[in-house]
């Protein structure tokens, strides 16, 4: 196992000893233990930027199910050390941040910790993996600490529901992307990104192409929050404002723009791709924007904005795989699209994580995030009000900050998009750039609202919670330092150039030789560009200044029309749907119950082998190969007849358990006979348990009537029960008569010691040959055993009910 490995797995082993820590240092908070992990793991990933920046990407490589070509290999090049390095070090400041917003004396910070641990653990391993099925793995990871995460206060029920909404739509995409992993493996025989990559021309020509291609763009959508999935982002702000930062400007919502990046060489230079995430992304962009402006709840501000800016990236990433229809080229006039989406990706880490940290010490210190009860902050909160000044002019492409530089190279990259002379865009290229410009108009006035109406304005005191004041140092690091990374990015951008950026773009752009030029700076004379931002500012301010009387344009939206709406309509339909549909079956009786699986049973099993011809009687083969039947196993077998029968016709719940228990018996002892000692030992144990439990459970229950209601016969019952006895008869003797090939108990004969090396064939199957099942199997009563020890520790607080 490689370092790698380990940086992928780390997290999930501190996870599991995080409530360990939270047990026996009460007095320190759990945090402070957790910070040092992604400190290391981020300094670690450091070091390789030069040999990565080199060319010399790092693979390592664990078989795990090799007949399946599954593997945990794990391939760090430019793009997966760029992602990696937001991952632990946006997660080194939350975690930072959040020992000073979560109280040790008022949360469960053993299970924050843990949860948040297992997010990390999961993205890196997502960013990480080559094979694509344990990417998959560590995908619906994500999902799930994701949905615990905002689910964490669940005794809110608009946690519960932004849970549950953020779970069945990244999961039902999940699903989808999965189904296009396994049509690319139908392709190309491999689930190795790396080597599905080098059969791109095979797989371009193929029939499965277009499936295989929106299969996983739906996975990618759903989880970057992309338009119409993007309903679930706001919900998910119910989160802890840690979680928020982290989860929903850095990582998650960026594991959906991870895959379309890393999917771009196998489908990039096809129109396909080109139109639906770059077109996706627009979409996505400007309703993002014009959301954002008519929120009032600072968070759902940043959410749309997030939503928008995610969309950015995305139509950025398809307009720059047109570069791949013309093959392995530089020219900035294909490649500018692609420069901007990384640099763009970096940015908004930096300045949205500052802002959601800032919204977060907001409502830390206020007690509310409503705009309409906040103002006037600027002089009781200067370092906060600084901060969010900064971020926001960031977020809205104003210069110095690095915002504005990645804005530029968007507006150069629709630009030179809508030149293009492939896909159409002669006849739609000039949506792209007054789409953008309209979003980006939009896009500076939530940022202007978002500090003017928060640190401005009318300071009211009578609608706070709290008497505000600045955060302590503690809660205001972190913030700082992405700040700071915001001015630095913006007066020094060729910081990153050759060290993170274009190692990246030739992981999504790759080049046979040479490099990408990438050379970011302030001045590039009065260009389109600048115009297009001076427009943005003059036009935003105009906007902003009259945002009263045009605002009333929200209300005309029917409500009706919404994709909440539909989506809350959505689920009501289908529990009703389903609880009509069930009330047609489920009608309580075991015996309706029974009819039903009974006949499902001899019309599809006994149908299916009729019309195949697959029932065989050739009793002189089938007794050919049987022992002889002897005295005791005769004994034996009228013994459990009668103790079967008996339990039909008794009175007494005790003699039934005592009969149902010698049935048990005597299949032990039939093991007995045929020299099974281990099974019939397990036969044993299994059925004195299971009586002593049975009694224990019946003792409790009320004693049967000595008057028994007699049950009328019924023909239907008397023709199933027929019916299921003659098909079971006639598959047992029709298998018993069927010799197609040798039995596999010889081969387990033989091999059992020279490849297992254990004399016992039962234990060896269990063990070795089905090591899996077994596995699995105890996998599952482990689960179990937790979930009944869950619920006999389970305290419920008592309720008022008068």
């Amino acid at each position: 196992m490689s370092l790698l490995h380990l940086v992928v797995l780390a997290p999930f082993i501190l996870a599991l000893i995080v409530p360990f820590l939270y047990k026996y240092f009460r007095q320190i908070h759990t945090g402070w233990f957790v910070l040092i992990l992604p400190v290391i793991l981020f300094s670690y990933l450091i070091q390789q930027i030069s040999r990565v920046a080199s060319g010399d990407p790092i693979k390592a490589s664990i078989p795990w199910i090799p007949s399946f070509d599954i593997h945990y290999t794990v391939y760090l090049d430019g793009l997966g050390l760029l992602f990696s390095l937001l991952i632990t070090g946006i997660g080194a400041l939350v975690v930072l941040y959040s020992i000073y917003y979560l109280s040790k004396e008022k949360e469960a910070l053993n299970s924050f910790y843990v949860y948040l641990l297992m997010f990390m653990g999961a993205m890196l391993g997502v960013v990480l993996s080559d094979n694509l099925i344990v990417l998959y793995v560590f995908w619906e990871f994500t999902s799930l600490a994701s949905f615990l995460l905002i689910a964490y206060w669940y005794q809110r029920e608009k946690s519960r529901y932004g849970a549950q909404k953020s779970m069945l739509i990244t999961v039902f995409g999940g699903f989808s992307m999965l189904a296009g992993f396994v049509l690319l493996y139908l392709m190309t025989g491999s689930f190795s990104i790396r080597e599905i990559i080098e059969q791109v021309s095979l797989i371009q020509d193929h029939t499965l192409f277009i499936p295989a291609l929106l299969l996983i763009l739906l996975g990618a959508f759903t989880k970057s929050a992309q338009f119409p999935f993007h309903i679930w982002l706001p919900d998910a702000m119910e989160a802890p404002t840690p979680v928020s930062a982290y989860l929903h400007s850095a990582t998650m919502v960026k594991a959906g723009i991870y895959l379309v990046a890393r999917m771009t060489p196998v489908f990039g230079g096809t129109a396909e791709w080109f139109w639906l995430v770059a077109g996706f992304g627009l979409v996505t962009l400007f309703w993002g924007s014009f959301s954002a402006v008519k929120q009032t709840d600072l968070k759902s501000i940043l959410a749309f904005s997030t939503i928008s800016q995610l969309g950015l990236i995305m139509c950025l990433l398809g307009l720059g795989s047109a570069s791949l229809y013309y093959g392995s080229t530089t020219d900035a006039m294909y490649t500018t699209a692609t420069l901007a989406a990384i640099f763009h990706l970096i940015n908004h880490a930096t300045f949205k994580g500052a802002l959601f940290m800032v919204v977060g010490i907001v409502d830390h210190e206020t007690g509310t995030r409503d705009i309409r009860k906040l103002g006037g902050l600027m002089s009781l909160m200067p370092v906060t009000f600084t901060l969010a000044i900064i971020g926001s002019a960031s977020m809205a492409g104003l210069p110095p900050f690095n915002g504005f530089l990645s804005k530029e190279l968007f507006f150069t990259g629709v630009l030179n998009a809508s030149k293009l002379d492939i896909f159409d865009m002669s006849t739609w290229g000039m949506l792209f750039p007054v789409i953008a410009w309209l979003a980006s108009i939009f896009t500076f006035i939530y940022s202007t609202v978002l500090v003017t109406k928060t640190f401005l304005g009318k300071y009211q005191p009578e609608k706070l919670e709290t008497t505000p004041h600045e955060a302590p140092i503690g809660m205001l690091v972190s913030p700082v330092i992405l700040v700071s990374l915001v001015v630095i990015f913006g007066f020094f951008p060729n910081l990153l150039s050759y060290t993170l950026i274009e190692p990246a773009m030739v992981s999504i752009l790759p080049l046979i030789e040479g490099h990408y030029q990438v050379d970011i700076y302030f001045w590039h004379g009065f260009t389109a560009e600048l115009f297009m931002t001076m427009g943005v500012i003059a036009l935003g301010v105009l906007l902003y200044l009259g945002l009263s009387k045009w605002q009333g344009i929200y209300n005309l939206f029917p409500q009706k029309l919404a994709l909440n709406y539909f989506y809350d309509q959505g689920l009501v339909s289908l529990e009703r749907g389903s609880k009509r549909f069930n009330s047609l079956y489920m009608t309580g009786y075991i015996r309706d119950y029974l009819v039903y699986i009974f006949t499902f049973f001899i019309l599809v099993i006994g149908g299916y082998m009729y019309r195949l011809g697959a029932f065989n009687f050739d009793l002189a083969t089938a007794f050919a190969h049987s022992a002889e039947i002897g005295m005791y196993e005769l004994i034996l077998a009228i013994v459990t007849i009668i103790a079967a029968i008996f339990i039909l016709f008794t009175n007494s719940r005790l003699t039934a358990i005592i009969a149902v228990g010698v049935v048990g018996y005597i299949v032990a002892l039939f093991f007995v006979i045929f020299r099974a000692p281990d099974l019939a030992l397990t036969q044993l144990i299994v059925e004195t348990v299971s009586v002593a439990l049975f009694l224990l459970c019946f003792y409790h229950l009320p004693k049967l009537k000595k008057e028994l209601t007699r049950v009328k016969f019924k023909l239907t019952n008397a023709i199933i029960a027929i019916g299921v006895g003659i098909t079971v008869t006639m598959i047992a003797l029709s298998a018993h008569s069927t010799r197609l090939y040798q039995p596999i108990s010889e081969w387990f004969v033989e091999a059992s010691y020279p490849l297992a090396g254990g004399k016992n064939m039962v234990n060896v199957i269990l063990v070795d040959f089905r090591g899996f099942d077994t596995m699995l199997e105890v996998v599952v009563l482990g689960i179990a055993a937790l979930g009944v020890f869950a619920l006999i520790k389970l305290r419920l607080a008592r309720r008022d009910v008068s």
